[in-house]
């Protein structure tokens, strides 16, 4: 197709063939923002921002961080837009930004109560978050705080990618700890219980990420998260069964969210899940059955009286290899006479 030169920032740039659909689809989880290209953006502004994505754009770069610094709010969203996509566009911009020093006053954007400009400061925060040299730069910066009170009062999107930045903080193991500490784990849960189905599927995964931590399981046992969690793996509606119960086997490792578990009514739903679910859904079912029953006859006899026996013996025969070991050990355990303390502990979940 043909070429259209216009000039921005005293530079001349050209316009190039662009696939709508691609820049229209759905990203996958966490891996830079979801919500598209700007609607207020003109037509000419996103043929910019894709062409200074595949030239030199270390002058543009300083020019955008200056900007952030303006006075003006406009000035400040179009230089945090601009940002935004130059590092969803590129990976190699990724770290151009944070070494010309946007980390800092986007993370100051992040606070504003102009909930547009705090969202355009956390989807930039996320996209530079996905290159792991800027990981630990963020954290250092102040950025968790911000992005645990964006969690509770921003956008819909600032939300969505709020969680997925605080995942992406949390792949460095000593930030699990600071985000769990910073109030990350309730609003988690709150976002888990009330967001869309876009919010869930994050929520649920920085959940998961963050409760490998000690302290983080027993955070989010205090903050109802049994409840939640039982809720969605009971819905075969909710697409929302296979990452909730990958969550609940990362918590009941601890006695507090075995016993939450079973007074939130999970034992018969996980039994339910062995019966009709997908093969990798009985799988992590019975290893979480398994971990729930290794040390108490009181809830091995739960277990039994849900009648979990024969869809164990099922899964035995015809479900995956890790399913039928994890069922042929939940079933001797559940015969085992009601006074025997059932043996050493069953290994520890892996998903």
């Amino acid at each position: 197709m043909g070429t259209e030169s216009y000039t921005y920032l005293g530079r001349n740039f050209s316009q190039l063939s662009i696939n709508d659909a691609s820049s229209s689809s759905a990203f996958s989880d966490c891996n830079s923002d979801r919500s598209g290209e700007f609607a207020t953006a003109s037509s000419q502004t996103r043929r910019f921002l894709i062409t200074c994505a595949t030239e030199n754009s270390d002058d543009l770069i300083r020019q955008l961080v200056a900007d952030l610094h303006s006075a003006s709010l406009d000035d400040q969203k179009q230089a945090a837009m601009e940002i935004r996509l130059l590092a969803k566009n590129k990976p190699e911009n990724r770290l151009k930004i944070a070494k010309a020093g946007a980390i800092k006053p986007l993370i100051s954007l992040i606070s504003s109560p102009d909930l547009q400009l705090q969202e355009y400061g956390v989807t930039a925060i996320l996209n530079l978050s996905l290159c792991d040299e800027n990981k630990e730069a963020i954290a250092s910066s102040g950025a968790i705080k911000p992005l645990v009170r964006a969690l509770s009062t921003g956008t819909a999107t600032a939300k969505e990618n709020a969680a997925c930045a605080l995942l992406r903080l949390s792949q460095v193991e000593e930030n699990k700890a600071a985000i769990g500490r910073s109030g990350a784990i309730p609003a988690l849960v709150s976002l888990l219980e009330s967001g869309g189905f876009r919010a869930k599927k994050d929520a649920s995964t920085a959940l998961y990420s963050l409760c490998t931590v000690k302290e983080n399981k027993l955070r989010a046992v205090k903050a109802g998260i049994m409840k939640v969690l039982v809720e969605l793996m009971a819905d075969f509606e909710s697409n929302m069964v296979d990452k909730s119960a990958y969550v609940v086997s990362v918590l009941v490792t601890v006695p507090e969210a075995r016993v939450a578990l079973v007074e939130e009514g999970g034992v018969p739903v996980l039994v339910e899940i062995v019966e009709v679910g997908t093969q990798r859904q009985k799988e992590i079912a019975v290893v979480i059955m398994l971990q729930v029953c290794e040390d108490s006859v009181t809830y091995r006899s739960m277990v039994s009286r849900e009648g979990a026996i024969p869809p164990l013996v099922a899964l035995s025969q015809s479900g995956t290899n890790r399913a039928k070991q994890k069922a042929e050990k939940l079933i001797e355990l559940l015969r085992q006479p009601r006074s025997s303390n059932g043996g050493g502990r069953a290994s520890e979940v892996a998903v």
